[in-house]
């Protein structure tokens, strides 16, 4: 699959995707449009307050009916005398029949504009901009990687990558490190996005494609992975809560989806790298540089993409403190005792903040992490008996530090390439780099503040939680194949998650919804939370919601100044539509095969072999 592309004027210049730019650029700014997202949601929070709007949560239950034997006799307990229960099928089908009813109290809208809401959107307006996830991630991640772009680290890296990475192979290339990034859960929307536009840019290819590829991993392709990440004991954990509301003994283990997500992610590079190659960049062919068009290589630039004999010794300065830097960690995450070693055992004066009476602890039990214990934990057991449980998270302890460690990942290589070629002479240079990279970060912290009011308000209100629950209940009374279930379910997934961008916390509404809804049909919650990661990746790169798509915006902006959120969107639109086409595909054909999604992960569930739940 080649990725050169003709110049010229593409065959689909008069599309729809340039009918999509068009008009998202004629939209207002994007700190603009979230401050009117918010009014939106504050205005229809308090219509919604004023007609007394209210959505019964509900769920299904099976019916349940008294066992009887070839007789007709009623089949009792032998030990209690009690008539044994089972479920009531359909003749007609063999499916359990289900009743939808109600559970809690009804949700209801919050209103923003009344007395106490427009009290709490001024009381929490610091609250929301600080607590705005994206935040803190993107100005710690890139204060390293500022450093490392201006004393000229990351360009001399990016000729060597050249170097040994053929051409051909860099848009594939780019999608699998996006696609692989979600180990390191959010950060690789940080890091991987401006490099991939330098690095086309450099090699006279439109930056836009590059930076279009690496999104599309990271973000469309976020839930596949070569690897069991932090992401699966979360949702398994959420899958298991879920599926004991029919089953109380079921548990879901959390690589219940790894060899799914394995074909997945190989399917995903390669759809990526099609999508890529025939759409964006051929679209892109016949743009200005300014409107994200490629750059063409003159001789000077093919020449400075030579490594010279003084950034071949910075490079290997560089390098040997990278090397040093990610020993160094990778020894503080897998030695036992070290601060980022997960199971580790803690020494006594960290024992005495979480234990009382620590002279009684005799032992300790770390219980690891698996379906019976989600999340795990540690247990202090006493010398008069008494277990101390103490939770940990769900995820290891270097997942959750991963921002800090890019930091220092960029800053210290990018220190000690400045000091070798001579763009560092005192502390005074390495001040004025932190500087210059903060201040580039001014559009970023922008958009932050009025985005991160929008997100607020709208889960503050309720709208999200009444539109979940009030759509999970349409779908789940519907009578449907498995397959073409699954699709919807996906495509259901795909529409909330324009509104609600949060992985875990649409997956906590879904799962208690959905789970048991699919088992009483003879779907696994293994498939469920299959089809779920599908709907949950797709859409993020067009979702306004998704909070790091306005960060991508501002590394967009860089290199095509005339672009606007349109651009954006109308380069991600092509990746959306061929990753939920291809997916579910691959899904159908899951299904029809009978492949196990994990290991002990069933595509089916015995509805028969049940214990009656609720």
């Amino acid at each position: 699959m080649a990725d050169t592309i003709s110049s010229g004027e593409s065959t689909g210049s008069k599309g729809i995707l340039d009918f999509i730019e068009w008009v998202g650029n004629k939209l207002p700014d994007p700190a603009t449009l979230f401050l009117l997202g918010a009014a939106i949601v504050m205005l229809l929070s308090w219509i919604f307050a004023q007609k007394n709007v209210t959505v019964q949560p509900m769920r299904p239950r099976p019916v349940m009916v008294e066992q009887v034997d070839a007789n007709g006799e009623v089949v009792r307990d032998p030990q209690t005398g009690e008539p044994m229960m089972e479920f009531k099928k359909d003749p007609a089908t063999g499916q359990a029949i289900v009743e939808w009813k109600p559970e809690g109290a009804p949700i209801e809208s919050r209103s923003l504009l009344g007395r106490e809401g427009l009290y709490w959107c001024f009381n929490t307006m610091v609250k929301n901009f600080k607590d705005f996830a994206p935040l803190g991630i993107v100005l710690t991640g890139m204060l390293g990687i500022g450093v490392a772009e201006r004393t000229g680290l990351l360009g001399a890296l990016m000729k060597a990558f050249m170097l040994v990475v053929p051409s051909w192979a860099l848009t594939p290339a780019m999608v699998f490190v996006g696609v692989m990034s979600s180990m390191a859960l959010d950060a690789g929307y940080i890091v991987l996005p401006p490099l991939a536009a330098a690095l086309y840019k450099s090699v006279g290819r439109s930056p836009l494609a590059g930076l279009a590829a690496v999104f599309a991993g990271v973000s469309a392709g976020f839930n596949a992975n070569l690897l069991i990440t932090g992401l699966d004991p979360l949702l398994s954990g959420l899958s298991t809560e879920g599926a004991r509301i029919v089953d109380p003994n079921y548990a879901v283990a959390p690589p219940c989806n790894w060899y799914f997500l394995i074909a997945s992610t190989v399917l995903i590079t390669f759809t990526g790298w099609a999508v890529t190659s025939f759409f964006v960049e051929r679209r892109m062919a016949g743009k200005t540089p300014e409107e994200g068009g490629p750059v063409e290589a003159t001789a000077h630039d093919l020449e400075s993409q030579r490594l010279s004999a003084t950034e071949v010794r910075g490079l290997m300065a560089g390098l040997a403190v990278i090397v040093v830097t990610l020993g160094v960690l990778v020894g503080l995450s897998s030695i036992p005792g070290m601060p980022l070693y997960t199971y580790h055992m803690p020494d006594p004066d960290d024992r005495a903040e979480k234990v009382e009476d620590r002279e009684k602890v005799v032992a300790e039990i770390w219980v690891a992490p698996s379906p019976d214990a989600t999340p795990p934990a540690r247990s202090y057991v006493r010398d008069d008996g008494l277990i101390l449980v103490e939770s940990a998270s769900h995820f290891d302890r270097w997942i959750e530090v991963v921002v800090p460690m890019i930091f220092l990942s960029f800053l210290l290589p990018g220190l000690a390439y400045g000091i070798t070629v001579g763009t560092i002479r005192s502390d005074k240079h390495v001040a004025k780099l932190l500087i210059d990279s903060m201040a580039t970060m001014g559009p970023i912290i922008v958009l932050a503040f009025f985005a991160g009011q929008f997100i607020a308000y709208f889960n503050q209100s309720n709208l999200g939680l009444m539109l979940a629950n009030k759509g999970g209940a349409v779908l789940g009374q519907m009578n449907m194949a498995p397959w073409a279930l699954m699709v919807v379910f996906v495509l259901v997934v795909m529409f909330f998650n324009l509104f609600v961008g949060s992985m875990s916390a649409k997956y906590s509404m879904f799962a208690p919804i959905f789970v048991p809804m699919f088992m009483l049909v003879g779907i696994s919650p293994e498939l469920t939370q299959a089809a779920y990661r599908i709907g949950d990746s797709v859409t993020n790169v067009v979702t306004p919601l998704n909070a790091y798509l306005v960060i991508i915006l501002v590394f967009m902006k860089e290199y095509v100044p005339k672009g606007g959120m349109g651009t954006l969107i109308a380069a991600m639109v092509p990746y959306t539509i061929a990753f939920t086409i291809v997916w579910l595909i691959l899904l159908i054909i899951w299904m029809q095969m009978g492949w196990s999604l994990g290991p002990d992960a069933p595509l089916w569930y015995d509805v028969t072999k049940a214990a009656a739940g609720g």
